[in-house]
C-alpha cells in the first residue's frame, strides 16, 4: 500500500500526540517518531516543542517530557529510562553494569557517579546534573544475557570480584531472586566466564549451600 504523504502540520500534531501517549517522564530520540514522517520536519518538530518548553533537550538526539512534583518541581528521568531511549534508537543491547548493576541487586549501598551500561552499540555519555550516565560497547557475550535477571547477575558478580563473592552474599541472591530467574542462570551459563560458575550454580541450586 502507497504511503501517504505527510504534511510538517500533520507531523507536529502526530508527534504530539504519541509524546503524550508515552506519558510524562517518558525519554525519546528522534527515531521514535520516523513512521510519522520525514527525518526533517520530526526534528523541527522536536526543536519547537523544546522551544515551547513543551519537551527539554537531555542532549544531542535525546529528550525528556518533563513531569512535575508539587514540592519537588521538575522530576529528572530515571537512569534506566534514559539508557534505554539510547539503545532503542540502535536496536541495541543493554546490560546494567559495574557498581550500579551490585546495587540494583542489593549487593552494594554504593551509589555511583558514574553509570555504566555495556551495550552492542555505539558509545555515548550523558550528563544528568551530578550524575554522568555511558553507554559502553562490548562483546556479544557480555550482552548475551541483556533483559534477563541472569545478566544483572554476572555483571555485578564480574564488578565484585573472585574474592568478595561471599556465602552472604549468595544467600542474599538466593532469597531476594525468584525460583524462575534462578533456574534461568543455568541456562545462561555459557555466556559467564568459567569461574563464575560455582557462585552461579549455588545460586541456582534447591537446597541452601
Amino acid at each position: 500500500m502507497k504511503r501517504v504523504k505527510e504534511s510538517p502540520k500533520s507531523t507536529h500534531r502526530s508527534v504530539i500526540r504519541r509524546i503524550q501517549g508515552k506519558g510524562r517522564g517518558s525519554v525519546f530520540t528522534p527515531s521514535d517518531f520516523l513512521d510519522l514522517g520525514t527525518r526533517g520536519s520530526v526534528d523541527l518538530t522536536l526543536h519547537r516543542l523544546t522551544d515551547a518548553g513543551t519537551i527539554r533537550r537531555l542532549s544531542r538526539g535525546l529528550y525528556h517530557y518533563p513531569e512535575s512534583h508539587r514540592l519537588l518541581g521538575e522530576v529528572a528521568p530515571s537512569i534506566e529510562s534514559v539508557a534505554r531511549a539510547l539503545a532503542a534508537s540502535e536496536h541495541a543491547k543493554l546490560q546494567p553494569s559495574g557498581a550500579y548493576a551490585a546495587n540494583l541487586l542489593g549487593l552494594s549501598e554504593q551509589v555511583p557517579a558514574k553509570v555504566v551500561f555495556l551495550t552492542s552499540g555505539r558509545a555515548r555519555k550523558v550528563k544528568l546534573g551530578n550524575l554522568e550516565i555511558e553507554l559502553r560497547p562490548t562483546t556479544p557475550r557480555k550482552v548475551a544475557a541483556a533483559g534477563r535477571t541472569s545478566g544483572l547477575v554476572m555483571a555485578a558478580l564480574r564488578y565484585m570480584g573472585r574474592d568478595h563473592i561471599t556465602r552472604s552474599r549468595i544467600a542474599h541472591l538466593r532469597q531476594t531472586l525468584s525460583a524462575d530467574d534462578r533456574r534461568r542462570l543455568l541456562g545462561d551459563l555459557p555466556s559467564a566466564p568459567v569461574w563464575l560458575h560455582p557462585h552461579l550454580r549455588a545460586i541456582a541450586a534447591k537446597e541452601s549451600p
